[in-house]
């Protein structure tokens, strides 16, 4: 079985985010080891891009700090290596293709390879576009984590029957964010998704309470938490390792 969905084997999956390099790669790489120890189950490292898309405030402020402080992919690849040495949870890099096409496709899958990392997640190719990795991603045992959302419609059948590790579903139109409330018809769309993959579905996007992520984990196979986790980053910065540790065993406790 793929890693990544053997990640939800045992129970409902929590999927958690830190910017890499935010505030700076050592912070990183405790925060990594810290939520695997609260109990995360897959980590999701994103690449700070200077344009990224998809992301709200809080994501984009952590991508412009990181790169301010001089975080480099090549960086992130050599503390994945290191990770490694340490720990074998589950790890994603979250980047758009603008980093993969500078750093080369094929080079970058295999050192995806080399170093650690199970899958990647690109929010600005979508996923008829998906062929433009794929075959890099195969060749090196990459799992390309395909985004789909309740505005999917026809294409949603599609999109579940070609995902691999799990699909993310997408709670909330618009960019990530925390939200004090999600209104979108995600059961229904998980429930459409279902018909055609056995594939987990974990939902992100706007969930920032425990009490949001039990109720995501609830339709869906586990929940995905960024932008809360970003924050504590943000306001905590080299000593943010300790409160994120502890929001993300809040959330652990609550989705067993």
């Amino acid at each position: 079985m793929n890693k990544i969905t053997s990640a939800f084997e045992n129970n409902k999956a929590l999927i958690t985010f830190v910017t890499g390099g935010d505030p700076d790669m050592e912070t990183t790489e405790k925060l990594v080891l810290a939520m695997e120890e609260a109990g995360a189950d897959i980590i999701e490292i994103g690449i700070p891009f200077s344009d990224p898309v998809a992301e709200g405030p809080v994501i984009q402020k952590s991508s412009a700090r990181a790169l301010a402080g001089g975080c480099t992919t090549d960086k992130l690849f050599a503390m994945a290596a290191n990770l490694r040495k340490k720990t074998n949870v589950p790890l994603v890099f979250m980047t758009y293709a603008n980093p993969i096409y500078v750093y080369k496709k094929d080079r970058f899958m295999a050192k995806c390879s080399e170093t650690g990392i199970d899958g990647i997640i690109v929010p600005d190719v979508p996923f008829e576009e998906k062929g433009e990795f794929a075959g890099e991603c195969k060749k090196h045992g990459i799992s390309v984590i395909s985004l789909i959302a309740p505005t999917s419609g026809e294409r949603a059948e599609k999109i579940a029957k070609g995902a691999e590790g799990f699909l993310y579903c997408v709670s909330s139109l618009g960019v990530t964010g925390a939200r004090g409330e999600i209104e979108s018809n995600i059961s229904e769309l998980i429930r459409e998704v279902r018909k055609h993959s056995a594939v987990p579905c974990a939902v992100g996007f706007g969930i920032s309470t425990p009490k949001q992520a039990r109720e995501m984990a609830d339709i869906s196979d586990g929940a995905i938490i960024g932008s809360a986790i970003v924050d504590l980053v943000a306001e905590h910065g080299r000593d943010s390792v300790g409160a994120v540790k502890s929001f993300v065993k809040e959330l652990k406790g609550i989705l067993r």
